[in-house]
């Protein structure tokens, strides 16, 4: 699965690099969205399969500090892209793929669920036509207004289909949201965690690309390179965040990520002007929220190692990198629905409403966090009671 993943990932890219129309770019952006579901979850249970259990936290850190820094970097290096072709945004791709495409059979180990079960395809287009309607309500909302027909009926649409996604999850054998596994509460708090810290990721991500280019005026090379300190600090700190979960555990590192993540949304909020200062305002923001997310999203992501027997490695990584997408397309839209409830992302107090946002995001993850800290060592046992069935990690092709 992750092969082939991979596989379609760079088959869309190459698309998307070739499209000549904004709607063929948009279909082959679908194929590259396959690919990265498919790559994702298979990933990380890959890498619960490759390490030893005093081992498997760190490397865990280590692969989820990484992500997010990619996906911090994004802007910052499409924006040097685009200086060249926005067709090198999806070229880049293709020789990375090819590289993992060679090495993947080589080394990875396999690793297999053994139910068996086929996963639930209607829950996952319940729970997918969920979120899109969802993201839309909260995006057209503010301009067309809540009582407008089409928003009402989005979100009709959305809370219909969270109802079918619930229906299926209980009954279905290999479920989307899987019933037992939220029942685990250091798991179901920390996916809680993830969907509204990935939120305030996105957000962040988002509005400040809105910041630098438009409030700032900066140009798309420049805000790129404002950009890049951030995620910097995330690589930084993905070694001391790792060795911080073995050493103290998820949640106490969860909450210390959290903490500095807000932090650096509180120096945004008191010393941001529209006059433009990126050392002294920009500068020591990036670096704290930098610093809470390479402590954050190691520790929310490595929960799925502690609590979970291997054969359901795969099925807890998938719900927890589930809970952080839908985190950043919801993240995104309310950003989208903050700015424009407040005229817009031309002024200062639009931004500062949604770095109050991020906020309330930073304190629900440190409530989760906390939450998560007071179960340490009592969901291990209870995990192995639910779930049973025979450990399938032999060597293999992945």
């Amino acid at each position: 699965m992750f092969v082939i993943g991979v596989a379609l990932f760079a088959v869309g890219s190459a698309a998307c690099a070739a499209a000549p129309s904004v709607g063929m770019l948009v279909a082959a952006r679908v194929v590259q969205a396959i690919g990265a579901a498919l790559v994702t979850p298979t990933g990380l249970a890959l890498l619960l399969t490759a390490f030893p259990a005093q081992r498997r936290a760190f490397a865990v850190g280590v692969w989820a500090a990484l992500g997010a820094a990619a996906g911090a970097l994004g802007p910052p290096l499409g924006g040097l892209l685009v200086v060249a072709s926005w067709r090198w945004v999806f070229l880049v791709n293709l020789p990375v793929c090819v590289v993992v495409l060679v090495v993947a059979p080589r080394l990875l180990r396999e690793s297999r669920d053994a139910s068996g079960a086929l996963p639930d395809l209607l829950g996952a287009l319940a729970l997918l036509g969920g979120v899109g309607a969802l993201a839309y309500a909260l995006v057209e909302a503010p301009t067309a207004g809540w009582t407008d027909g089409p928003v009402l009926a989005a979100f009709v649409v959305a809370a219909a289909l969270f109802v079918v996604l619930a229906a299926r999850s209980r009954r279905h054998p290999a479920a989307i949201v899987d019933p037992t596994m939220l029942r685990i509460p250091t798991l179901s708090l920390s996916s809680v965690a993830m969907l509204v810290f990935s939120a305030a990721f996105a957000a962040m991500v988002f509005g400040n690309v809105m910041f630098l280019t438009g409030l700032w005026r900066d140009s798309t090379v420049v805000a790129g390179l404002e950009m890049a300190p951030g995620p910097a600090m995330v690589v930084v700190v993905a070694m001391l965040g790792s060795r911080l979960v073995q050493r103290i555990g998820p949640g106490p590192t969860a909450v210390m990520g959290a903490l500095s993540y807000a932090t650096g949304i509180t120096v945004w909020v008191l010393r941001m002007t529209a006059e433009p200062d990126f050392a002294t305002t920009m500068l020591p923001g990036q670096l704290l929220t930098g610093l809470g997310i390479g402590l954050a999203m190691p520790a929310l992501t490595g929960v799925v190692g502690a609590v979970l027997p291997p054969d359901r490695w795969g099925a807890g990584s998938s719900m927890v990198n589930t809970t952080r997408q839908i985190g950043m397309v919801l993240g995104t839209a309310v950003i989208v629905a903050i700015y424009d409830a407040s005229g817009g992302p031309t002024t200062l107090t639009a931004f500062r409403h949604g770095w109050t946002f991020l906020l309330c995001c930073a304190g629900l993850t440190i409530v989760c966090g906390l939450a998560v800290a007071r179960r340490a060592g009592r969901d291990h046992d209870a995990a192995a009671q639910r779930f049973t069935g025979p450990v399938a990690a032999a060597p293999g092709r992945a």
